[in-house]
């Protein structure tokens, strides 16, 4: 994708990565689209960037998506790229009895699901546009995971192979598939994240991810250099070690 010319649509953009994106993007010079659950952080993230939009979507809603979809590039016809950022991470522990399994389940819904449900809704609409780009935000957590957050790894590492496939499957197309894969960022998308020190600050990592977009508009992956620790731990043949320095069990 280029980096301005755009009009983009954003998940989850009125909090952490997604709202920093949103900003950055829409100084940029791109006609920015926000959406989330609460439409009061959306009104306060669009009145603190004049010209950007919101519209308030839940993306463990299958109907609401498909129904979201069609009005939004109705709304929006130059619409050409959808940033599917929208996620929860949670702490889970598959030894409790019972496991509450409403958790692992909404963290699919909204991880997983939600985007394969926006981006393909869209894609229609995509392919009839000059050039678009369906970027997704997936996580070094796909590649060595976390024990403590399982499912959020899992949808992680299921959006990177659905990624690389879907990729491959609109080759020929006027659209692109871009693959964003943070380090652990210091946000609130868990408790402790934004005081963690080993947490890279968002700022940093806006300023170099939007700095590999311009450099490689067509991706395919977007890897800053902090997360090549766990991007790259099996190429180096390194993963037994790099998941016991993850987990703390070296």
């Amino acid at each position: 994708m280029d980096i301005s010319g755009n009009t983009i649509l954003i998940t989850g953009g009125n909090a952490g990565i997604g709202r920093a994106l949103a900003e950055t993007l829409h100084r940029e010079g791109n006609r920015v689209i926000i959406t989330g659950r609460r439409r009061d952080a959306l009104e306060e993230t669009v009145a603190a960037n004049p010209g950007m939009a919101y519209e308030v979507l839940d993306m463990s809603d299958a109907q609401a998506i498909v129904a979201f979809a069609g009005t939004v590039a109705a709304t929006y016809p130059a619409l050409n790229v959808v940033i599917n950022n929208a996620g929860i991470m949670v702490a889970e522990d598959f030894t409790a009895e019972p496991v509450d399994l409403a958790v692992p389940e909404a963290i699919i819904a909204t991880n997983l699901l939600g985007p394969i449900r926006l981006s393909t809704a869209l894609l229609p609409h995509f392919k009839r546009q000059p050039a678009a780009t369906v970027v997704t935000v997936s996580s070094g957590l796909a590649f060595v995971p976390l024990v403590l957050t399982p499912t959020y790894n899992a949808t992680k590492a299921a959006i990177h192979s659905w990624s690389q496939s879907l990729r491959a499957q609109l080759a020929g197309t006027s659209v692109d598939v871009i693959e964003i894969v943070p380090p652990a960022v210091a946000t609130d998308l868990m408790p402790g994240h934004a005081q963690n020190p080993n947490s890279m600050p968002l700022d940093a990592f806006i300023a170099e991810t939007v700095a590999l977009l311009k450099a490689h508009p067509k991706g395919p992956e977007i890897c800053v250099e902090r997360v090549g620790f766990l991007r790259g731990a099996e190429a180096r043949g390194e993963y037994d070690q790099v998941f016991a320095a993850l987990n703390g069990t070296h």
